[in-house]
């Protein structure tokens, strides 16, 4: 039997759902709707645009609405950049093993990213980017060189199921706060480093071979920034240092992850601040696996406070204006 639409209209908003017009999308978040606009990528000619760049071309400067951009399945052999002036876009592809962006730029870590987030207000989903430099690992004889896979310096950025691939400073998490979440990253030297403020939850970190895993760059001690994984698991080939102090103050927790037997006793490095280690701020705290046991560590590895614990690996590290939930995804 069909019911009055007066009638669904009441229902609906005694459970909490708005309804939305239907040329809008909502994410189907219970009391939330979102309204953004459209567009998709098909390579094969099928959508609206052929690359993904020409997609984010196409969203109008300083713009105050959300842009989903669909990719559809498929290697799309291009760089791509999000400018300062266009945030609220979201890149969506079809999978995290079905919808690749790769370029293989190298040895200027700055020119190098295959992707460059520089906005606020980002989300990407189910899309891996690859730097194919040097990776797949001994694929060539290219010597080893900085080939970032991703540039992410934009505030409140958000990457759920995402994959980033490369051999040397694979991602690299600049400056902002983000959010990364059962996300892949691949790769040997300083393969994830900067000075964002990031929580990594559920993701899986593969050494590809020995190396750094970890080169955060806190510069000093009023910086709220540092890196954090939460429920990480940690695997592939070793010796791996879990980080390295690349600049003065850097901060690293790992709490409650996996560690395969792949672990250096030691665990961590001063690198450029030795003599200064009462700085550096580095943290393993309830892990386990065959890797976890810190007997062997070095000698000034933190130990926080429970109340700092929480705070460090509470989502309000990140999360204290809500802008995660504010979000379409």
């Amino acid at each position: 039997m069909l019911l009055p639409r007066r009638l669904l209209l009441c229902l609906a908003l005694l459970i909490g759902f708005k309804l939305v017009p239907t040329d809008a999308k909502s994410n189907g978040r219970r009391g939330k709707s979102f309204h953004y606009k459209v567009m998709h990528v098909d390579q094969s000619g099928n959508g609206d645009f052929n690359t993904v760049q020409a997609a984010i071309d196409s969203v109008p400067s300083d713009n105050k609405q959300w842009f989903c951009i669909y990719i559809t399945a498929g290697t799309y052999r291009e760089k791509v950049k999000i400018p300062y002036d266009k945030p609220y876009i979201i890149l969506k592809g079809a999978g995290k093993k079905k919808t690749y962006i790769v370029w293989g730029d190298h040895e200027s870590t700055v020119e190098s990213p295959t992707f460059m987030s520089l906005a606020d207000n980002i989300i990407a989903k189910s899309i891996t980017f690859v730097n194919s430099y040097n990776f797949p690992l001994n694929s060539n004889s290219n010597p080893r060189l900085p080939a970032v896979a991703a540039m992410i310096t934009g505030d409140k950025s958000a990457f759920y199921r995402c994959g980033f691939y490369s051999v040397q400073d694979t991602l690299w998490d600049e400056q902002g706060r983000h959010y990364f979440k059962r996300c892949t990253i691949q790769g040997s030297v300083d393969f994830i480093f900067g000075g964002g403020q990031s929580i990594y939850e559920g993701c899986a970190i593969h050494v590809l071979e020995g190396g750094y895993i970890t080169a955060q760059g806190r510069t000093n001690p009023n910086d709220s920034n540092g890196f954090v994984f939460k429920g990480c698991r940690v695997s592939g080939k070793g010796p791996a240092f879990l980080g390295r102090a690349w600049r003065g103050y850097a901060r690293v927790i790992f709490y409650n992850s996996m560690f395969e037997d792949i672990i250096d006793p030691l665990g961590w490095s001063a690198w450029n601040c030795v003599g200064h280690e009462d700085q550096i701020t580095f943290v393993e705290e309830n892990n386990y696996g065959a890797g976890a046991n810190t007997t062997g560590r070095v000698k000034w590895l933190k130990k926080l406070s429970p109340g700092s614990m929480e705070q460090f690996t509470g989502m309000s590290f990140i999360n204290d204006q809500n802008w995660i939930q504010k979000q379409p995804f």
